[in-house]
């Protein structure tokens, strides 16, 4: 190449390196790019990686692929990754929210730092260890062990739900929860807890999925007890299921029963009528926690503060029956 362009390897390397400026005119460093060009050089990027101890690689863990949250924060995450030269390695845990297990010979080699979603600090150990930075994303912020938190406003949502609600004139309620341990969820309920106090709130655990909520909503819903007119669910998945209870029970959402849900994913304008939902900005807490990471790398001091969210009124909400 560097006879191509006309002059030494000792310009190549300073043109391909990216270390040019102030030491070759600008004029040889288009040379030395159009040679690149024209020769089809790409760098080697393991050589590169080994002189710099570094693997410009990020391990994404997350609970599960089958919600469509965690899609959309590794497309942030990615995106920022990959405006910095890195890339974002994907890992579903075999344990959801539980311990994960090391997806590699060794993570130390094989990664410069780790963002983990919406679980425990302690579920990272195995991957993380006491060495690599770790990036914690929709986690408890009081657990030690991690170089940088990201989290969105979780407890205002749940307050703009509850308000929303309640200015509609609903004061009898279903909390419909995921039977999940995890900081999120604790979260959501704590702040409807405190919302709702002094009204009548009936809380159901149901598996996250829209099955296993229907069930749930049904047998809450049919009891003997005065019906709830609101039913509050922790997700959107479990709003679908509490749709289809009320369906069978024969109520109409929302004369007879309104139904919220949370995170706004897709599922919550499929249904008929559309979700009354909050809308979590995944792609950006994408986005914040690889630009945390690449601030911990650099020793820098990440940016704090939750992200905001919004709830968003559509069909599924109106006034208690009369």
């Amino acid at each position: 190449m560097a006879r191509a362009a006309g002059v030494s390897q000792a310009t190549v390397s300073l043109v391909l390196g990216d270390k040019w400026r102030g030491r070759v005119s600008e004029r040889t460093a288009g040379l030395v790019r159009d040679a690149a060009g024209q020769l089809g050089y790409r760098p080697n990027i393991a050589a590169r990686n080994l002189r710099l101890g570094s693997t410009r690689t990020v391990l994404l863990v997350v609970p599960a692929l089958t919600n469509e949250f965690f899609a959309r924060v590794y497309t942030g995450a990615a995106a920022t990754a990959a405006e910095h030269g890195f890339g974002v390695v994907l890992y579903p845990s075999p344990e959801g929210v539980g311990p994960a297990r090391d997806p590699f010979a060794s993570a130390r080699t094989a990664l410069d730092g780790v963002i983990a979603s919406s679980m425990a600090v302690g579920a990272l150990t195995a991957i993380q260890g006491s060495e690599l930075p770790l990036v914690m994303l929709d986690s408890d912020p009081a657990q030690p062990g991690a170089a940088a938190h990201v989290n969105l406003d979780i407890a205002d949502g749940m307050r703009q739900v509850t308000g929303h609600l309640l200015a509609l004139g609903h004061r009898r309620f279903l909390h419909l929860a995921p039977d999940v341990d995890s900081w999120t969820f604790d979260v959501r309920a704590e702040a409807l807890r405190a919302a709702l106090r002094g009204t009548e709130v009936r809380t159901v655990a149901a598996a996250l999925n829209v099955d296993a909520a229907r069930r749930a909503a049904e047998r809450a819903l049919s009891g003997p007890e005065p019906r709830p007119t609101a039913v509050i669910c922790d997700d959107d998945i479990l709003a679908a299921g509490a749709c289809k209870a009320a369906r069978r029970l024969g109520l109409r959402v929302p004369e007879d029963l309104s139904v919220t849900g949370f995170d706004d994913l897709a599922l919550a304008t499929a249904v008929e009528p559309e979700l009354t939902t909050v809308a979590l900005p995944a792609e950006d807490i994408g986005r914040r926690g690889m630009t945390a990471l690449l601030a911990v790398l650099d020793g820098r001091q990440p940016e704090n503060g939750d992200l905001p969210v919004a709830l968003l009124v559509r069909g599924s909400t109106a006034p208690p029956p009369g």
